[in-house]
């Protein structure tokens, strides 16, 4: 859990079994993982940075694409293997179909979807083909954390810190965490970003957090292959929350 204007560290789990001295792994900052969906928003933004918007429409239908180089081809497939024709990208973000966000990805180019991607905070390697639309490249949590408070943050991106500041026995400041916003993203893309996931959790595959949350909040859900990896980040205009 990060603060938003800040990127302070407002609550970490990253494991139980350092209590039984078995591990001292923290999931929370070492582990990478596949977000599934939970990636989407980025591609998403890189499509409103090109002038797109939530109204635009995208095609949703089965698509096989050939890999030539691994003599092999790949047909991705949306939750449900249900297909739903012509949607606008605001209802492909809110639905999560899989489809149209490769299609999507496809037409905005892969090379600026990663571009945009570091410079909103993934440090991650990515892979360079379609399977990033579905989540396919390994992040971890407070790195997606922190990606989701750049939209939280009206674009504005800050560090996540978890020492404030380190004092010695007289009380004189030995070191302070320096916090430098940068205006990453504009407010604009942000603002129609955080919109849509606002939708999400209103009518989309964030429903659930509706019931348990009693004030407006934006997030995504990210799933992989047999619920191996679930993911929820969602956030209100102060707080950025991410599971895994």
């Amino acid at each position: 859990s990060l603060d938003v204007a800040s990127g302070e560290v407002l609550a970490m789990e990253g494991g139980f079994e350092w209590i039984k001295d078995k591990s001292e792994f923290n999931r929370a900052v070492q582990a990478t993982r596949q977000p599934g969906s939970a990636f989407k928003p980025i591609i998403y933004a890189t499509a409103m940075n090109q002038g797109m918007s939530p109204a635009t429409v995208v095609l949703d239908a089965p698509v096989v694409y050939e890999q030539e180089e691994e003599d092999k081809t790949w047909k991705p497939e949306n939750y449900g293997k249900r297909f739903h024709g012509i949607v606008s990208l605001r209802e492909a973000l809110i639905h999560s179909h899989n489809l149209a966000t490769v299609r999507l990805l496809d037409k905005v180019g892969i090379r600026n979807v990663i571009d945009f991607s570091r410079t909103v905070g993934i440090v991650s390697p990515l892979a360079a083909d379609l399977s990033l639309a579905l989540g396919s490249s390994g992040v971890g949590l407070m790195e997606l954390v922190s990606v989701y408070g750049v939209f939280a943050n009206q674009g504005m991106r800050v560090e996540p810190y978890a020492v404030a500041s380190v004092q010695d026995s007289g009380g004189r400041t030995l070191d302070q965490a320096a916090i430098q916003p940068r205006q990453v993203v504009s407010r604009e893309t942000a603002y129609l970003i955080t919109n849509m996931m606002e939708d999400v959790i209103q009518r989309g595959t964030g429903v659930a957090a509706k019931a348990v949350i009693d004030r407006p909040v934006a997030g995504k859900t990210g799933t992989t292959n047999d619920f191996t990896d679930a993911w929820f980040i969602g956030f209100d205009p102060s707080i950025t929350v991410g599971v895994w």
